[in-house]
């Protein structure tokens, strides 16, 4: 299968909106995001236009969305970063307050006719590149994203490409039962 990994561009707002309604149809949405279809295709195009704006490479540099795109244009998936600080007033998106400086992956999303192509691999490794690259006062010591415990098929990739867990699991917003694990890639030397 033939693709590039890039950032999204502010002017693909609808490419990215196609995309996140899809995975929002998947069969473990329900386990792998925090929205719901009905709920994002509700929202206006104000919306999306400034979401892909903030996470394209004109963006405010604390969002990269990366997209992996076939030589025709079709987007084949797709990973979101955060970037996390313990001094930041914004709070985090999910789980618990950082305690070092750290990226966040969320989004995440390929479609059925490119996984296990290689395509995953090559969104996180765009992924990883970018956080150990982002400036700051102080590097970016850990990348950190979260899997709903019975989310196998996400979990055993992200293990699998060298994310560990931490120990950590945090309840589901909305959830009295339901739980998420951390894991962790932690900056080498």
């Amino acid at each position: 299968m033939d693709y590039a990994i890039r950032v999204i561009r502010a002017d693909e707002w609808e490419k990215a909106r196609e995309l996140r309604l899809e995975a929002l149809q998947d069969p473990v949405a329900h386990l792998a995001f925090l929205e719901t279809y009905e709920d994002a295709v509700a929202r206006p195009d104000a919306f999306w236009q400034e979401r892909t704006a903030g996470a394209g490479e004109s963006g405010n540099g604390r969002v990269r969305q990366f997209v992996a795109e076939t030589p025709e244009g079709r987007w084949l998936g797709t990973v979101s970063v955060l970037v996390e600080r313990p001094d930041d007033e914004g709070g985090v998106a999910f789980g618990e307050a950082p305690t070092v400086d750290q990226t966040h992956v969320v989004g995440v999303f390929v479609r059925e006719e490119a996984r296990g192509s290689g395509v995953i691999d090559a969104l996180f490794r765009a992924a990883v590149e970018w956080s150990w690259g982002v400036s700051g006062v102080r590097p970016i010591e850990r990348v950190r994203l979260y899997v709903h415990e019975e989310n196998k098929r996400a979990e055993a990739f992200y293990r699998r490409f060298g994310f560990v867990w931490t120990g950590v699991r945090v309840l589901m917003p909305g959830s009295a039962t339901d739980y998420d694990r951390e894991y962790e890639l932690v900056r080498a030397g």
